[in-house]
């Protein structure tokens, strides 16, 4: 099996029925409904001794997951910060599958290569981020984080005399790590990955929106000597809450040894806007910086972003030799930039997106999604027993019930939340903020009108009006 006969015909069902799926998307039950555990035996759990056609199996592989497919891609998906694809994404990742290009060398892919160094110099561009920092483009924010903070351990370590990637941590030059006490897990994931250690930062309380309080970044700062990593949070994956930027930039400023990194998973995205830059004031005197084109973007899963003041710090940390290998300095290899060397050429995708919205886009879909989150706290604060718990800045959306029952409001509220998820018409997650249940709203998703939104509010509401009745 697997001859160029079977091609053709394994296309036109792919199309088929992704056609299909886009089409009944904004229809859909938003959640799943079959678990992994019934899908899993619909697949069979036998491996075939004969192979089956190409097209054979991707009908039967898409009825057989079916059930299980979440419309994280549509209108009314309000979990984990997720955003859609856009048109221009889907089409690009059609190409770049079918072209195959591995983005590991510009040898390997001088398109890939391309393609990569113009999309990521718009995207400098439009989060407003110096013209000549180094890029790449990593699977998303998480390992955007690792990068970051393998170029940051590199150049303070490198500054103090020591080579961290020819003799590793043992007997280096202790670093000082500054964290917020809410900084995202995948900051702390980074830290561990690279022998930082979770537990050896230095955590800065936050006020009641979740950002780091800039007296108490100031009181650390004051006392550090050495090799100094502050990391600071543009978007809070809670209340949408950024540090005070400006400020941490000024404590650090006169510190000899320090790089100070932002982990903007979404929140950076505030720069492409006149109305909302303001949030993010100071985050171009950092030294690094992390975000997802895959949240709010809207490019189809997966593509991060990561960006550094400091090009050869980024290279050094990220990038090695080997005799086979064909490097032209003159021209961009993309494993220089990312932990990954073979890899899929995300960089089609990205610059379709970019182009296919362009400058004016980019700004109405962040603008858009912030003023829909608005109008959603607007219309659920109006009804009794509904408590929106926080600043409403960007497109995060925390909503806390209390029944006029008896039930307590953590348990209501989780009742809430899972029969929205199970109604369908929209779909949301749940988190604890400040030791309070609470449903986080977060709008993300190029597609979502106010009537989808309207649509949600309602069947949130009707959840909250059923009390504790079964």
């Amino acid at each position: 099996m697997g001859d160029r006969e079977e091609l053709e015909p394994a296309l036109e069902a792919a199309s088929e029925l992704a056609r299909q799926y886009i089409d009944d998307l904004a229809r859909r039950h938003v959640g799943p409904r079959a678990d992994s555990l019934a899908i899993m035996a619909a697949l069979g759990r036998t491996l075939p001794d004969q192979g089956v056609p190409a097209e054979a199996v991707i009908r039967e592989m898409a009825e057989a997951v079916e059930p299980g497919l979440v419309a994280s891609s549509g209108p009314r998906y309000f979990g984990f910060v997720v955003g859609g694809a856009l048109p221009a994404s889907i089409g690009a990742d059609w190409l770049a599958t079918a072209w195959d290009q591995n983005a590991v060398l510009h040898a390997a892919s001088p398109a890939a290569s391309a393609v990569e160094q113009v999309a990521g110099e718009w995207m400098l561009d439009l989060l407003g981020l110096p013209r000549g920092a180094a890029f790449g483009l990593p699977g998303g924010a998480g390992l955007a984080n690792v990068v970051a903070l393998a170029a940051a351990r590199h150049a303070v370590l490198a500054r103090a005399g020591w080579d961290v990637e020819a003799r590793g941590l043992y007997g280096a030059p202790e670093i000082t790590l500054i964290i917020g006490d809410e900084a995202h897990a995948t900051l702390e994931a980074a830290l561990q990955y690279l022998d930082l250690g979770r537990e050896r930062a230095i955590r800065i309380p936050t006020d009641d929106q979740g950002r780091m309080k800039a007296d108490a970044v100031a009181a650390q700062v004051r006392g550090v000597q050495g090799p100094t990593i502050v990391c600071a949070q543009a978007g809070n994956v809670n209340t949408g809450s950024f540090d005070p930027l400006e400020s941490i930039a000024d404590e650090l400023e006169g510190l000899p040894n320090r790089w100070l990194h932002v982990d903007g998973a979404f929140g950076l995205w505030a720069a492409a806007s006149s109305r909302l830059r303001h949030l993010v004031d100071g985050v171009e005197r950092a030294d690094s910086w992390a975000t997802d084109a895959h949240k709010w973007l809207n490019v189809g899963y997966d593509c991060g972003f990561i960006a550094t003041r400091h090009p050869e710090a980024h290279r050094a940390a990220m990038s090695t030799t080997a005799a086979y290998l064909v490097h032209d300095p003159t021209r961009r290899d993309g494993w220089e930039w990312v932990l990954d060397s073979s890899r899929r050429a995300r960089g089609f995708a990205l610059y379709a997106t970019l182009r296919s919205l362009g400058r004016t886009g980019v700004r109405d879909l962040i603008e858009g999604c912030c003023s829909i989150a608005r109008r959603m706290a607007d219309r659920l604060a109006e009804h009794p027993g509904v408590e929106i718990l926080n600043e409403v800045v960007l497109n995060q959306v925390l909503v806390r019930f209390t029944p006029a029952g008896p039930d307590d409001a953590d348990g209501h509220t989780r009742e809430v939340i899972r029969r929205v998820q199970q109604e369908g018409t929209a779909w949301m997650g749940g988190t604890t903020w400040h030791g309070q249940a609470a449903m986080r709203i977060s709008v993300s998703n190029w597609s979502t009108t106010a009537e989808d939104a309207d649509a949600t509010v309602d069947a949130i509401l009707r959840a909250h009006a059923r009390e504790s009745t079964p």
